[in-house]
């Protein structure tokens, strides 16, 4: 059994999906493991936030964090990998400055989420 967090229109559902091999039959469970949730972060719930939003561009989860908050970041450099539609797309930082990072590795994401801010 392999469980999922799913979003539908705003609301979080725990689903768990058995397994089954080619032929049919169910394979062998395994223990859950614990999906890290993105929390929101004060800094992208708020609309006065100082600096340059790196928003997602789709729907996706978050495969990787490249970058720590208070990290010193360039322009173009890569941040976090965001996977959609079984592809891995890094996210860039659109200018130099300092990060702050809003999501954990294994948060699903909307269109238009705050990924991070950079000051």
């Amino acid at each position: 059994m392999r469980n999922f967090i799913i979003t539908v229109n705003g609301k979080q559902y725990d689903v768990g999906v058995e397994e089954v091999d080619a032929s049919g039959v169910p394979a062998m469970p395994s223990a859950p493991k614990a999906v890290p949730l993105a929390a929101p972060s004060p800094a992208a719930t708020a609309s006065n936030v100082n600096g340059t939003k790196v928003l997602s561009p789709f729907p996706g989860l978050i495969k990787n964090v490249l970058v720590q908050s208070g990290n010193k970041i360039k322009k173009d450099q890569p941040i976090l990998v965001l996977e959609a539609m079984k592809m891995d797309n890094d996210i860039t930082a659109p200018c130099d400055g300092t990060v702050t990072v809003n999501v954990v590795k294994g948060a699903n994401v909307e269109s238009d989420a705050v990924l991070a801010v950079i000051s």
